[in-house]
């Protein structure tokens, strides 16, 4: 079947779901939701393909009237501007039609830590969290801390926060990685500039759909919270450390009072890391035959530098540099790398699906 015959298809397919969800009493609550939902998410790629055939059927008109000297010129600009449309309006099916990402709907859940740099390295990671938090507020997203470690000026050893709201993981999903600064430490005396580290992971929030944990394939041992928190979590065991034996998966808990409510995020921080881990697997079996230009997503992977003494950004994936280090680190606008990093793992996919 050419193009064209796939587009109509596609349209025909859409008008089936229409006739189907206009008489809901066929159907029960859930398949009724289910048609609903399909119509919906087709809609934009059905308005695209009535677009390309509106093109291209004027395209054909248009080349018969090229024989008629009297329309010719006018025909052929017309025409010319048609043939320009046709390219990009089918390349925007192809991405349309792309296979979805079924996490990309989904929550996350956002893990901040330092690395190499000492304390330098921890107000770069208090620095990295506190620009997501300004993304999150721009998109009207919200964002919960789930556990955080502070150092006493600012900055943060390690942090995990669950961010809900629309697209989260869509958005967030390539930030996934080394992020590097370059910079004079508020502590360095000698103005010299240091470089120090901190490793981002967005981990899907995962639903019990998603992954299936048995009760007998997990460890869990309480104890004592220790650091801030006052006498109650230093005189309780509320603290909960969960081991998922099979994938030797561990996760820690202490920032409630509670022993039940520190058990329920450790779970749902489990949970998120074993589908991360499931899903990390099917993408390297999937792109064992070819290597993705955003990368791996790999946390060990370097994926972007801000350097403040020339007010620079570097995203090393896509080499994309932007000198607006200030409106990104400080106001959270991340839309600009985010936008450039989702159009890049589109034309990867679009160049392997051909």
């Amino acid at each position: 079947m050419d193009f064209e015959g796939k587009l109509e298809n596609i349209i025909k397919q859409h008008l089936d779901l229409e006739k189907k969800i206009a008489d809901p009493s066929s159907m029960n609550q859930q398949e009724f939701a289910e048609f609903s939902k399909e119509y919906s998410d087709r809609q934009p790629v059905v308005e695209l393909a009535k677009e390309y055939l509106a093109a291209f059927s004027e395209q054909a008109d248009l080349e018969e009237m090229i024989e008629d000297p009297e329309m010719k010129e006018m025909a052929e600009e017309e025409l010319s501007q048609i043939k320009k449309k046709l390219p990009e309006v089918k390349k925007k099916i192809q991405i349309a039609l792309l296979p979805k990402d079924k996490a990309d709907t989904k929550n996350a859940i956002l893990e901040i830590r330092a690395g190499t740099g000492g304390e330098e390295a921890a107000l770069f990671a208090g620095n990295l969290f506190r620009m997501y938090q300004r993304y999150a507020e721009k998109r009207g997203w919200k964002m919960e801390i789930m556990s955080i470690s502070e150092t006493g000026i600012g900055g943060v050893k390690e942090v995990s926060a669950s961010i809900t709201g629309k697209d989260v993981f869509a958005r967030l999903k390539f930030e996934s990685g080394v992020h590097r600064v370059q910079r004079v430490p508020e502590t360095e005396t000698s103005g010299r500039v240091h470089t120090s580290a901190a490793t981002v992971a967005v981990l899907p929030e995962a639903e019990e759909v998603d992954v299936k944990i048995d009760e007998k394939d997990l460890r869990i041992d309480v104890f004592r919270a220790s650091g801030p928190g006052g006498q109650c979590v230093n005189t309780t065991d509320s603290a909960v450390r969960i081991t998922h034996i099979p994938t030797g998966i561990v996760v820690s808990q202490q920032d409630e009072k509670s022993q039940h409510k520190n058990r329920a995020k450790a779970m749902k921080v489990l949970m998120a890391r074993i589908y991360d881990a499931e899903r990390a697997k099917a993408d390297a079996e999937r792109a064992a035959d070819r290597k993705s230009q955003v990368g791996s997503g790999d946390r060990s992977e370097r994926i972007r530098t801000y350097n403040y003494p020339q007010g620079r950004v570097s995203e090393h994936r896509i080499n994309l540099t932007l000198y607006k280090i200030t409106e990104i680190i400080e106001s959270g606008e991340l839309d600009e790398i985010i936008d450039a990093l989702t159009a890049e793992d589109q034309a990867e996919r679009l160049a392997a699906a051909v």
